[in-house]
């Protein structure tokens, strides 16, 4: 620490906090440590009868902690986000709009790997909304050397060059979704739908655009045809309600596999969600969704639809990840995303 005159002080850091009491309405810490003294705060010191502060001796190969995490931050980031702060050391990142956040784990991994800075987000593959806090970056001491910065800018900066940033949120693009109704009983009345229609807002709560619903019987043949009229008709996505286990009359797989150029996965590592399918016919995706679509709130369908809403190419290896952490907890009052689930 070093004593200077008030004067002096500006653009030097304060060695510790000082308390400002105004009796009756405040007291506590005005200015903290670490806190850039500023020319407009000369009149404030003074008026709390501070002639003379100590000023933290900061080196010219040094970084104050404000500034490191603001260029750490801004060099990570990608679109969709929006830094705040700093406040007390800390950046945060935060979503400009809704979609779906993305995070390259080898990359927050080497920043973690470094001594003396920090960097946390929340998990990759989450649909955020506007507004949401994303991640939070600061260095552990009050200055750091740098070159350490520097390093790890440079690294940053050099990835998002390449497309590839850091920390980003993706667009969710506004497919015209078609839904196909499976069940002979529904086709003809005898139950009324249930499932559609949690289907269709699902499809809207992840940006999607309802296209249209039909209804098919429990033949191949049939929902085939729906599922391609529905394509022909520019649907840009499909969802298959039920008919997706091993019972006899369940033939939904079979007709999305005719259909389908290629067939991504039958069958998932996520409970509620094992029957689930997904398949392609040229771009247009098709979503076979199990029974446990119309009773759980979250399914695998939670996991997968906002990938491919970000026209992702979800892969087999990928939906085989889930299985750590893919079974749901049912639990008595659902907090999703803020769960486990999924979240290999």
């Amino acid at each position: 620490m070093k004593k200077v005159k008030v004067e002096e002080a500006v653009g030097q850091l304060f060695a510790h906090d000082l308390t400002k009491i105004v009796p009756g309405e405040f007291k506590g810490a005005r200015f903290r440590k670490g806190e850039i003294i500023k020319e407009e705060d000369i009149k404030e010191l003074k008026s709390m009868g501070k002639n003379h502060v100590f000023i933290f001796d900061m080196k010219e190969d040094e970084y104050h902690e404000n500034e490191a995490a603001f260029r750490i931050a801004e060099a990570s980031m990608g679109k969709g986000i929006r830094l705040e702060g700093p406040k007390e050391g800390k950046m945060t990142l935060v979503a400009d709009k809704k979609g779906l956040l993305k995070v390259d784990l080898e990359q927050l991994y080497r920043i973690n790997d470094l001594d003396e800075l920090m960097y946390a987000t929340i998990h990759r593959h989450t649909v955020v909304e506007e507004g949401k806090a994303l991640a939070g970056t600061r260095i552990i001491p009050l200055t750091i050397k740098k070159e350490s910065i520097d390093t790890m800018e440079k690294l940053l900066l050099s990835e998002k060059a390449k497309n590839n940033p850091m920390i980003f949120v993706k667009e969710l693009f506004p497919y015209k979704i078609g839904i196909v109704v499976t069940g002979t009983e529904v086709y003809e009345g005898t139950i009324k739908d249930r499932f559609g229609p949690v289907l269709e807002k699902k499809a809207k709560e992840y940006g999607g655009e309802f296209h249209k619903m039909v209804y098919a019987k429990d033949e191949e043949d049939d929902i085939q045809e729906k599922i391609e009229s529905l394509i022909r008709e520019g649907a840009e996505l499909i969802m298959t309600s039920g008919g997706m286990s091993v019972d006899a009359d369940d033939v939904t797989p079979l007709a999305i596999k005719n259909t389908a150029e290629e067939v991504v996965t039958y069958g998932s590592s996520v409970l509620p969600g094992a029957m689930f399918m997904l398949a392609y016919k040229g771009e247009v995706p098709i979503l076979g969704i199990p029974a446990c679509g119309m009773y759980h709130r979250i399914t695998i369908l939670d996991l997968v639809l906002p990938r491919v809403m970000a026209k992702e190419k979800v892969t087999k290896k990928e939906i085989n990840q889930l299985a750590h952490g893919g079974l749901c907890q049912n639990c008595e009052v659902c907090h999703y995303p803020v769960c486990p689930l999924g979240k290999a």
